[in-house]
């Protein structure tokens, strides 16, 4: 069940996309627009939590969990005061999912990037 945990989380942001897809069809370049800040978020949370865990000198666990909680909002808490909201504003839920989508792409590098950047053991420099 752990292995299926991403898997239906995509699958569920899909559909709840798709089913806000028909509200915003004429709208989707306002969704893209906002990818590449939820990407440089990523990019700035994984330096930002780098440097304060060397400023606090936190150990290998502890630095890479503060990269990793401070690159992931729970945006999908608010969604269903999202989908509540007025005709007005119906691209609101899918630019939270769209963040959420690209979230979690992020945190599928991060499993790969973040060993690189706190690694178990000091590199070694030569």
């Amino acid at each position: 069940m752990n292995a299926a945990m991403v898997p239906f989380m995509a699958a569920t942001l899909f559909v709840v996309v798709a089913s806000q897809f028909p509200q915003i069809e004429d709208q989707v370049g306002a969704v893209v627009s906002v990818v590449p800040l939820y990407v440089a978020f990523l990019v700035v949370m994984a330096g930002l939590g780098l440097l304060l865990a060397r400023v606090f000198r936190l150990d290998v666990p502890s630095s890479r969990a503060l990269i990793f909680s401070g690159a992931t909002r729970n945006s999908l808490v608010v969604l269903p005061l999202e989908l509540a909201l007025p005709e007005a504003y119906a691209i609101t839920p899918v630019i939270v999912v769209t963040q959420t989508l690209v979230e979690l792409i992020g945190m599928v590098i991060y499993v790969r990037a973040v060993p690189w950047l706190v690694p178990a053991q000091a590199r070694s420099i030569r």
